[in-house]
């Protein structure tokens, strides 16, 4: 087995839509820079995802400078979204969670009701560093997450998907994989490792920067849906059910706090701290 490293990177600046797979990103104490700092929410106020609304498979969000978006779908025009300058925040939900965030303008809004056919807005998280605390039963006081599902940065390994995907060839359902790893929609993909190790890390380290791993990845039907088509199957949920039961959560990955700021680069070295 070759020496461990991270194999790929993954931000996703709209939460639940196509991100982008740079070479190399900025750790922060919330998760990688620019990743999951803007949200599209409901009527009510309520996150918005590919839970509800597969066809956000197909819309991508790219990153630009000043920490704008660039917004692209299929049969829309591409829109250019602006940082809010207002710094008037209204309350979203984030799971349980209640957040403060600023509405993006209201283009925004009509550009992503155009598209789903429902009525939304798109809001944005300007002070990551206090609006959303993380579970205290998994992190410190003061730490804080973006519009994440609940850590600021998922780890996946090559070795677990290509275990997984073997066992999705002998189930019912076989002829829906292999899946690639975008079911899973992690920060940061990690070669070299034996299948399922992940399982018992509980500090690790990627290039310069350390984190906790404080929790395995719980998943949901967002992993059955084809992020090229927007379809949904049963894999890999059926297979997870029978062989990555934990308890009533069906695991993959792993999620991570980090333990430093930094650079991280594709084909940094991965250590196992402990």
């Amino acid at each position: 087995m070759s020496n461990p490293a991270l194999q790929s990177i993954h931000l996703y600046p709209v939460k639940s839509l196509a991100g982008s797979g740079p070479g190399e990103a900025v750790v922060e104490p919330w998760g990688l820079a620019g990743d999951r700092r803007w949200l599209l929410v409901d009527a009510e106020g309520r996150q918005l995802t590919q839970r509800q609304q597969p066809t956000l498979a197909l819309a991508r969000a790219e990153g630009l400078p000043g920490g704008a978006l660039g917004l692209t779908a299929p049969g829309r025009e591409p829109l250019t979204v602006a940082v809010p300058g207002s710094g008037e925040t209204v309350p979203v939900e984030v799971w349980k969670d209640e957040v403060e965030a600023v509405p993006a303008g209201p283009e925004a809004a009509e550009w992503f009701r155009g598209y789903l056919g429902v009525e939304c807005r798109l809001v944005y998280l300007d002070a990551p560093e206090t609006r959303r605390p993380i579970d205290p039963a998994y992190s410190a006081p003061g730490e804080t997450v973006s519009f994440a599902d609940g850590f600021p940065l998922l780890l996946t390994t090559t070795s677990s998907l290509n275990a997984l995907n073997s066992l999705i060839a002998q189930g019912d359902h076989a002829d829906e994989g292999p899946l690639p790893m975008n079911r899973f929609r992690p920060n940061v993909v990690v070669d070299g490792t034996a299948p399922w190790a992940e399982d018992d890390w509980r500090r690790v380290r990627i290039g310069e920067v350390a984190f906790e791993v404080v929790k395995p990845s719980a998943r949901c039907v967002v992993t059955t849906t084809d992020q090229r088509t927007a379809e949904r199957g049963k894999e890999p949920l059926r297979t997870l059910a029978r062989r990555r039961r934990f308890g009533d959560r069906l695991v993959f990955g792993q999620n991570l706090i980090p333990r430093g700021v930094g650079t991280i680069r594709i084909g940094d070295p991965f250590e196992i701290l402990g």
